[in-house]
């Protein structure tokens, strides 16, 4: 909805004061378009709550009615940042302003980046304006109305009650309710800019402005920009508004994900100043080089996206973050793992962040939020304002480079009765076209960028759009048949994944939200992103007519925990370096890619030859020496007694061009003669030794036999002889791994025969065992609506198993043998992450999952004298393993956990 302005817009003067006391975000809020003259007004303000919307009729504008609460500007109140709790719809901020008898001669302008939804303010009781709107900032001209060298209360009244045609968006995880980004003052001259964008051509060396007055102006002004120490003015003829004038920047310094490079600039029209920035950079569409498959290009080069989705969400302050290095970190957090870009979903984000992005070298997908509502004239009213806004503001930050109007076909569909009587919701052919009418106004507004129309889901197809996306959530085991698939639906003339009347054309085809979380029945809860994950990546870089992917999610929020991180931004351990040595969760990322297919774990039979599948996929234009690479790869692992084996390093050479896509003929590696788990390592180098890419394939080898004078006596985790837990005990997957929670034992009893063995040792995979929500019992899902806030426990899901973080969950067993204890073992915690490959091969292709990616630690306990002698007379022993800290106890076999062996007694006969 538009400003509603009771004054004349005019304009206004801030000075960037220090502030007596410390003040949340104290930044400008625009460094795109900032005036050096400002007054940041975050921090406290007076507040009160109006449940029974009496303030107008007591008269709470004039400033003058005491507020019995304090809420902390800028965040949503509810928030625990704000201070204040979620008490109503409507609620009242006040704060006593000073502006200085300086500032006579300048307009003085009150300005909030954003605050949800419907805003009036009052300067002493008199009326400045009113918006309506969620996302974008709004200014009320108070000049006329200053008593400078006075106090004077501000007062904002704001009304958040829920109108079906809002954007509300996944507010569910956290209402960003009333005002939350800055509030702040501003100086601005009597001839002033309300906005200057800036067009890059790097084609021709050039850049276009285009931008507007506050008003039109008066007399013929000159427009002054300073940029890479040049001056250059444009005239701006008396009586108009609007402004456009092209300029040379020969040999520009491009704006890249590598090498961000942005122009600064100074713009003066008669007394205004403004400081902005842009960057010299082009967004389009080229084919990958040697093939007809179109992607998005980056200054005229094919670019492979590889995004996060980012809910961009705070556990304490909602839609608001708490510091501006937090918002960097955001973006810094995204380049440390090798992703070029992520996609701010279904909110309008930060300016500042959006600066981290544009500062740092982050591409950004810029989704409009959505309505939850039908499409009405009213929701598509507050849709088209929205879209108008947001690019306005946001059209000179190089790091977007797409504008999605709409995703998963929300808020676009209408009840309508069905034959029967009964009422169906449908997207209809009218909101088909309505939808085609955004992405032309947004193609209007912005010609550099491009638009996706809907970010399609569950059936419903694009209309009118430059990028052709999908989204799918799977199991990794689901991925080649479904990739498969789709290449043979992806060309022009298609109409796959399109509305009737509508056809693919030479779109990019793009996965733009993908994972494993939707993929299982009821999704998958808190689990280890990485296994499934690297199945997806594995499968999509041997699929090239795919020009990028987008994967859900950045963060953890308050009912989805499929992020890389946590949702307080603390890590999540994959655990990868410790499977290959030298791989890091980059090396997902890399632009060069060794892909051994979907299977990344197979079965093997001892000491023969396996099959290790090779694609190599770059995504560069780099020139390596001699036009080659060198693929090195070894075995390495552990056998079912314990020991680690790592037999030496092999490789071949491989030819190399820039931007290749190809399958090379497969290794055949000789498997070891032993049974165990065992992982071909890959390293592909350039001839000069530069590691490229890592990856690596497991095989879960059998067949073998042990070595002379060695024998093994072994137990199911689940043949026990006692088990008494004060909590719960259970097995999972008849078996294959035993649970103990609480304080309790397990119990063993090792049989057969010992008599030739002079040595032996105790072998298990232990763990330390958390009860999580789904194994208590009387916590099953209900049907929730997520999106508008349902809350769950991370573990509630019947498929999770939370993946290992920083949160530790410790163990101490104490392992008695025959009664007499031996050793006092500490579990660090119950894990679950990439190195439970075993957890994760033994789940069956059923879209559950059963303590996927859980595993142990190895314990190897010696045998003393006495022990071997019982054993050798008895012909059995008996080991308890007792836990009284509380910190229950996993028992893993053969095939689960991290490592190949039952618990076990080896013996030697040397």
């Amino acid at each position: 909805m538009k400003s509603i302005y009771v004054l004349v817009v005019a304009l206004f003067l801030g000075l960037n004061s220090a502030m007596g006391q410390s003040i949340p975000l104290p930044e400008h809020p625009r460094p795109d378009f900032e005036r050096e003259n400002w007054q940041n007004l975050n921090g406290i303000w007076e507040f009160e709550f109006d449940s029974l919307n009496v303030g107008l009729s007591q008269n709470w504008t004039s400033g003058t009615a005491d507020f019995s609460k304090e809420i902390n500007v800028p965040f949503p109140w509810g928030s625990k940042l704000s201070g204040v709790a979620d008490e109503a719809d409507i609620a009242w901020y006040k704060k006593s302003i000073t502006v200085s008898e300086n500032w006579k001669g300048k307009r003085t302008f009150f300005t909030i980046g954003a605050s949800d939804w419907e805003t009036t303010v009052w300067i002493d009781g008199k009326l400045l304006g009113k918006h309506e709107g969620g996302y974008t900032p709004f200014s009320f001209d108070l000049t006329e109305h200053l008593t400078y060298g006075k106090a004077q209360n501000i007062v904002v009244r704001v009304d958040d009650a829920r109108r079906m045609f809002t954007l509300y968006g996944k507010q569910g995880y956290g209402n960003a309710r009333g005002i939350w980004q800055t509030a702040y003052l501003e100086a601005r001259g009597s001839t002033y800019l309300d906005y200057l964008h800036f067009i890059p051509d790097i084609d021709k060396g050039q850049f276009t402005i285009k931008g507007e007055l506050g008003a039109a102006s008066i007399k013929s002004e000159t427009l002054e920009l300073s940029v890479a120490g040049k001056t250059l003015k444009t005239e701006i003829e008396a009586g108009q508004k609007r402004f456009e004038a092209t300029f040379d920047l020969a040999n520009a310094h491009l704006w890249s994900i590598e090498d961000p490079y942005l122009y600064e600039v100074t713009a003066t029209v008669a007394d205004d100043k403004v400081k902005s920035y842009f960057g010299m950079r082009k967004i389009s569409v080229t084919n990958l080089p040697g093939t007809d498959i179109p992607y998005v290009a980056l200054n005229n080069k094919p670019l492979y996206l590889q995004l996060t989705l980012d809910q961009s969400y705070h556990p304490e302050g909602f839609y608001t973050f708490p510091s501006d290095e937090f918002m960097k970190n955001e973006i810094q957090l995204c380049k440390d793992i090798g992703l070029n870009g992520l996609r701010t979903h279904i909110k309008i984000d930060i300016p500042r962040k959006l600066y981290w992005a544009d500062k740092l070298g982050l591409l950004v997908m810029a989704d409009l939020p959505n309505s939850w509502g039908e499409p009405d004239a009213d929701a598509q009213k507050e849709s088209e304002y929205t879209l108008r806004e947001m690019i306005k503001r946001d059209f000179n930050h190089p790091s977007i480079f797409s504008w999605i109007t709409f995703n998963e076909t929300w808020g676009l569909k209408t009840e309508v009765k069905n034959k029967n009587g009964d009422i169906d919701r449908k997207y209809l052919p009218k909101t088909q076209y309505w939808v085609a009418s955004m992405y032309y106004l947004a193609k209007s507004l912005d010609e550099t960028r491009l638009v996706e129309d809907n970010s399609i889901c569950c059936g419903a197809g694009h209309t009118e759009t430059d990028i052709n996306s999908w989204h799918a959530y799977l199991p990794g085991y689901e991925w080649e048949a479904f990739m498969t698939n789709l290449d043979k639906n992806t060309f022009a003339g298609s109409t796959a994944d399109f509305e009737d009347g509508f056809a693919q054309g030479n779109q990019p085809m793009i996965n733009s939200e993908c994972g494993n979380v939707w993929g299982y029945d009821g999704s998958t809860g808190d689990i280890d992103w990485s296994y499934d994950y690297h199945r997806m990546m594995n499968v999509f870089r041997q699929h090239p007519k795919m020009a990028g992917w987008l994967y859900t999610e950045h963060h953890d929020v308050i009912n989805e925990w499929n992020g890389y991180w946590r949702f307080d931004r603390t890590m999540k351990y994959t655990g990868l370096s410790e499977i290959a040595k030298g791989m890091e969760d980059e090396d997902f990322h890399s632009l060069f890619y060794v892909s051994t297919g979907q299977d990344i774990t197979q079965t093997g039979k001892a000491g023969t030859m396996a099959t290790v599948p090779i694609y190599i996929s770059c995504h560069t234009d780099e020139e390596l020496p001699q036009s080659k690479v060198t693929l090195e790869y070894r075995v390495t692992g552990i056998d079912v007694l314990g020991k680690m084996h790592e037999l030496p390093a092999q490789s071949k050479t491989l030819d190399y061009t820039p931007w290749m896509q190809k399958r090379e003929a497969p290794l055949s590696v000789k498997m070891p003669e032993m049974d165990g788990l065992y992982t071909v390592t890959l390293i592909l180098k350039d001839m000069n030794g530069r590691a490229l890419h890592h990856n690596f394939m497991n095989f879960k080898v059998s067949g073998g036999a042990n070595p002379a004078g060695v024998s093994v006596l072994e137990v199911s985790p689940k043949d026990l002889k006692n088990a008494d837990w004060s909590v719960k005990s259970w097995e999972v997957m008849d078996g294959l791994k035993m649970n103990g929670t609480g304080n309790g034992s397990f119990e063993y009893v090792f049989t057969g025969d010992a008599k030739k063995a002079k040595s032996g040792y105790l072998l298990m995979e232990l763990g330390a065992k958390e009860l999580f929500a789904k194994d208590r019992g009387g916590v099953d899902l209900i049907d929730m609506d997520y999106m508008l806030g349902a809350i769950a426990e991370p573990s509630q899901n019947k498929n999770s198993y939370p993946m290992t973080d920083e949160t530790k969950f410790p163990s101490k067993v104490m392992v008695s043998i025959n009664g007499f204890n031996v050793k006092n073992v500490s579990l660090e915690d119950d894990p679950a992450d990439h190195r439970g490959i075993l957890s994760w091969h033994s789940q069956k292709e059923d879209r559950l999952l059963h303590e996927a990616g859980s595993y142990g630690y190895m314990v190897k306990i010696p045998l003393n004298k006495t022990q071997l002698k019982t054993l050798k007379k008895e012909g059995q022993l008996s080991v308890k393993l007792t836990v009284k800290n509380g910190g229950g106890l996993a028992v893993y076999g053969k095939d689960f956990g991290r490592y190949p062996f039952n618990p076990s007694i080896v013996l030697s006969e040397k």
